[in-house]
């Protein structure tokens, strides 16, 4: 593969011919046409199966009140759905991603296709059901899946409220996240002392500080797993896209940079899901593709990592 190609030009050169191979008819999306069967991760404290790729709303949902801007992103919602994706990850801190969330919601009239996630992100601990109930107005659910404590922020009062609202039916899974690598001691310790359905951390090719401690101890604990910053905020993309693809990418079921750092991840036995997050329904239909064929065995990505690091 030449260098110096762009993202959309490795999806629509190499991409769709990969994808024609192991995901056949993963862009044909009408009629009859069916999508193939999509890689899913149990939650193991339920055994529910959730789609491998999610999506996240971190700056790309805050637009404000725009109706361009929430047109398109309604846009992308729909590529998520239409493609199989389900879990949807907001937070209180996002500004108005919530919102956006709930009117692009409504537009698409498809909550019976999501697996709501937001964050409870308030220093008042006393706040978690306020807060929680704000979030699902804007979202227009009926009640969340998952809520998490966002960055550990009043966690110890946070999480004895969500087991009370667990109990009573009014959400049903709960976790705790971090991001950017931080407080993973803590982190881990409440992983060891509460019972947690999700953690939420960051992971990616480059940034593997969760492999030492918390992924294995997710499964030794059998809490579920969602990666944030899939793409360290798309510096990966800034940084390695202009490179061609190692020439045995498509041993590993990849053909383009965002399946490569996608599947890296939900390759990994602890995970369960990745969120990214874009703007772009081009995008989206990249990440989505990395939730179809194969994925790399751990051989593989051990040469993934030896390939990103020779760059």
């Amino acid at each position: 593969m030449a260098k110096h190609l762009t993202r959309r030009q490795l999806l629509v050169g190499a991409g769709l011919s990969g994808l024609a191979l192991h995901a056949p008819g993963l862009f044909a999306m009408h009629g009859n046409t069916q999508l193939p069967a999509p890689i899913r991760r149990a939650v193991p404290s339920t055994g529910e199966r959730l789609p491998a790729i999610g999506m996240g709303t971190w700056i790309t949902f805050n637009v404000g009140s725009d109706p361009y801007l929430i047109e398109q992103r309604t846009k992308v919602l729909k590529t998520f759905f239409d493609h199989g994706g389900s879990v949807v990850d907001c937070s209180p801190m996002y500004g108005s991603s919530a919102d956006v969330l709930g009117r692009s919601l409504d537009a698409l009239g498809a909550r019976d296709q999501l697996f709501a996630a937001t964050k409870i992100w308030t220093g008042d601990e006393s706040a978690t059901r306020k807060q929680a109930e704000s979030s699902r107005r804007k979202w227009g659910v009926e009640r969340f899946d998952l809520l998490q404590v966002h960055n550990l922020l009043g966690w110890q009062g946070h999480l004895e409220t969500l087991k009370a609202m667990k109990a009573a039916g009014e959400v049903r899974y709960l976790g705790i996240t971090t991001s950017h690598g931080r407080r993973h001691g803590e982190f881990a310790r409440i992983m060891e002392t509460q019972p947690l359905d999700f953690v939420q951390l960051t992971y990616n090719v480059l940034d593997r500080e969760a492999e030492a401690r918390l992924l294995p101890l997710a499964q030794e604990r059998g809490i579920a797993v969602i990666v944030n910053r899939p793409f360290q905020g798309g510096s990966l993309f800034r940084r390695f896209q202009s490179e061609p693809l190692p020439a045995w990418a498509g041993e590993a079921g990849v053909s383009t940079w965002a399946e490569f750092f996608l599947k890296f991840i939900v390759a990994h036995p602890a995970v369960t899901c990745a969120i990214p997050a874009t703007s772009s329904v081009e995008h989206m239909q990249e990440n989505m593709a990395a939730m179809y064929g194969e994925l790399p065995d751990e051989q593989q990505r051990q040469r993934m990592v030896a390939y990103v690091r020779s760059l």
